[in-house]
């Protein structure tokens, strides 16, 4: 495992570089090779995210009523969200899983690389602390916030899109990154969307999730 390349990815430097490796370790690997594994880990890792999200949403959304602050934290604080964290920071190669597992695609499955994430967040914690947490929390999930309580109630773009294309049956819909530019902690991402392999709009964000949330956007404009 390149931790030091992990490291770079994350935004910071561990002073035990074994709570890292186990943070990434998922149980398959664990059971194989009679070494810890990151269930622990995701355990606290989840309660330190739903706190410190919380703390964000209530000091910087002060006119969001609590359900809709519940609202926004469970749009954000989510499988889908944490996984495009993971994808950010290109998890999937560096997580430890059995060669099976591996063979099955498991160190690129969706649950996986959420719960290494909350995993990581616990890791950190231990290493540096609540506030070196928070920094990874935020930096990670503030577009995120930003936009859930700006669309707090509302279907999102992806899904009134996915809603109308296929009212009339069956159809293969793809969101794909086809551009990054910036440096790694201020990216902007160029998105576009295509139905049965024609493109419908191209979106830009700065995550990747509201880049595609930007190409449907247009997609539904057109």
């Amino acid at each position: 495992m390149n931790i030091e390349k992990i490291e770079e990815n994350i935004g910071y430097i561990f002073k035990n570089k074994d709570l890292l490796q186990t943070a990434l370790t998922h149980t398959s690997y664990a059971n194989e090779n009679n070494v810890t594994s990151y269930e622990k880990l995701e355990f606290l890792g989840d309660s330190i995210l739903e706190f410190l999200s919380s703390k964000y949403l209530y000091k910087n959304f002060p006119n969001l009523t609590e359900g809709e602050l519940t609202k926004v934290r469970a749009q954000v604080v989510c499988e889908a969200s944490l996984k495009e964290v993971a994808k950010n920071h290109e998890f999937y190669d560096y997580i430890l899983v059995s060669k099976s597992e591996r063979l099955s695609g498991g160190n690129k499955k969706d649950a996986i690389l959420a719960d290494c994430v909350e995993a990581v967040i616990a890791a950190i914690y231990f290493d540096g602390g609540l506030d070196e947490a928070e920094k990874f929390i935020i930096s990670n999930l503030k577009n995120a916030m930003q936009y859930a309580t700006e669309h707090i109630g509302m279907k999102d773009y992806k899904t009134v899109l996915q809603e109308k294309l296929q009212k009339n049956g069956d159809v293969h819909i793809e969101y794909k990154i086809i551009k990054e530019e910036g440096p790694d902690h201020d990216k902007t991402f160029t998105a576009e969307v295509m139905c049965n392999g024609k493109i419908l709009a191209t979106g830009e964000g700065k995550s990747k999730k509201m880049a595609e949330m930007q190409a449907a956007k247009l997609a539904l404009e057109e």
